[in-house]
């Protein structure tokens, strides 16, 4: 199959939402890096506390979308937010987009992609609070527990993640979107 997932993250990732969705992708034979904005490791946020350090497999400088077949974002509350204030984040997001690579990303990682410009008429789903952040972006937010918008997949909270799970491993075997979305 030679798939490969970029799982851009940063410390204060929520774990669950790092951790299950790379068990899923690893179980169905699907390679996952961990890249970062700087190397060594990232430390995990474990629902009200710190938890597990997680080694970084690469820097966002070293990579590029033709190195993977797909994104992922994991939520938590501190790592996306530094995520949308590095540029070199952005135009690592923005590049999965314009090569209508499958994206996907769950409860609070979709803020990232509101700074990347990539929301403009796409329906997605994200964690309740940043409802009107989407909206604002031009996202068509909706309250499902998994949402996929040709090719791009996002879920609301660690709650929805059996069916995240299935629908990423799904969205990344199908591969590029040949449709650009409008």
């Amino acid at each position: 199959m030679n798939k490969k997932v970029a799982i851009l993250a940063t410390n204060g990732f929520e774990e669950i939402e790092l951790t299950s969705p790379r068990k899923a992708l690893n179980d169905a034979g699907i390679a996952t890096e961990i890249v970062s904005l700087e190397s060594g490791k990232i430390k995990a946020w474990d629902k009200d506390n710190w938890s597990a350090s997680y080694d970084v497999d690469k820097t966002v400088r070293e990579v590029s979308a033709a190195d993977y077949t797909s994104l992922f974002l994991p939520g938590g509350v501190i790592n996306p937010d530094t995520l949308r204030q590095s540029e070199d984040a952005l135009t690592f997001i923005k590049s999965f987009f314009e090569a209508g690579k499958p994206v996907s990303a769950i409860c609070h990682g979709v803020q990232p992609l509101i700074d990347a410009g990539v929301l403009k008429g796409r329906k997605l789903t994200s964690y309740p609070s940043v409802k009107q952040d989407v909206i604002n972006a031009g996202g068509n937010w909706v309250d499902e527990e998994v949402v996929v918008d040709a090719g791009f997949t996002t879920s609301r909270s660690p709650e929805d993640l059996e069916a995240f799970n299935k629908k990423i491993v799904e969205e990344v075997k199908e591969g590029k979107h040949d449709e650009q979305h409008a």
